[in-house]
């Protein structure tokens, strides 16, 4: 039985997306389509596009409250887009970013922190950085808590600055060969997926077939993958600048955004807006009524 039955839309031709479905499509060669999602809008917009897994991603640090990195949002953050984004899914698979700080301290923390977004928000599962030791445990812990999860590799943004920033990873024999080991021992630990990041499309062609038990989603990885994500305001050109150059723009909408905007703030200044048509009217008698009971104007 669902555990947010009043918060979510009533389903259309589609039925809920399982972790079974997805295991299938991976079998059967069919992509997945993942894409994240911060509010009720975007939500809407990718269970009508049909979607198959959303991601509230911490990338809405930067998308939505605009702080320069992942690094700052706080859990309390992430739960209140988590919310909005539930509530407009009916279908998709809801997977929501743990943000950095509130895993890596123990095991009890992150699964602390998991049980929140599964309760809290109505997360389907979790998605956290890294497959070293350290988030290997993590994943094992909050797995025993009955809580799938999602893994990621690559680059990882939670730690770039370590990484020497937002740039590409394993372009070299040792770094892909890291990158290779962290999400097989991702899938070794449990993991129903492992996100790809920014890596080299030779690099997914020597590891994909490997992740067998694994679903294998791609963003800057190539297309030898299982399925694909970006994110919601990237490929939608909501933002300033072109962004990173795996990204495809399939809109302009912050051109059209500003666009809007502007003619909006021009029709006022112009006295164009509003006109008679945007109003409300009484009745004559009403209007008289009213004037006749206020005092007069000297």
């Amino acid at each position: 039985m669902s555990s947010h039955p009043s918060t979510r839309p009533a389903p259309g031709d589609r039925r809920p997306v399982t972790l079974p479905d997805l295991a299938l499509a991976k079998a059967e060669g069919r992509p997945v389509v993942m894409v994240t999602a911060y509010d009720f809008p975007s939500a809407r917009a990718a269970e009508e596009a049909g979607v198959d897994v959303v991601l509230v991603g911490d990338s809405g640090a930067m998308t939505v409250l605009g702080l320069p990195s992942t690094v700052g949002v706080e859990v309390e953050e992430m739960l209140v887009l988590a919310r909005a984004v539930r509530r407009g899914l009916a279908a998709p698979l809801l997977v929501c970013d743990l943000p950095f700080g509130s895993y890596e301290a123990s095991d009890a923390q992150a699964v602390t922190t998991a049980v929140r977004f599964v309760k809290e928000a109505g997360a389907d599962a979790v998605k956290l950085e890294g497959g070293s030791i350290t988030p290997l445990s993590r994943v094992r812990a909050i797995l025993a808590a009955g809580i799938p999860v999602m893994g990621h590799v690559g680059l990882t943004p939670q730690t770039a600055t370590a990484l020497g920033g937002y740039r590409a990873q394993g372009r070299d024999a040792v770094t892909a060969r890291r990158i290779m080991d962290e999400a097989l021992a991702l899938q070794q630990a449990g993991c129903f997926s492992v996100v790809l990041e920014a890596v080299p499309s030779q690099l997914t062609e020597l590891l994909a077939p490997r992740l067998d038990d694994t679903l294998v989603i791609g963003i800057g990885a190539g297309p030898a993958t299982d399925g694909q994500v970006l994110v919601f305001h990237d490929l939608l050109g909501i933002r300033e600048g072109r962004g990173a150059r795996f990204v495809q723009r399939y809109a302009d909408l912050q051109d059209a955004m500003t666009a809007g905007v502007r003619a909006y703030a021009e029709d006022v200044r112009a006295r164009r807006y509003p006109g008679p048509e945007h109003g409300y009217s009484m009745s004559a008698d009403q209007l008289s009524a009213l004037r006749d009971d206020l005092p007069r104007v000297t």
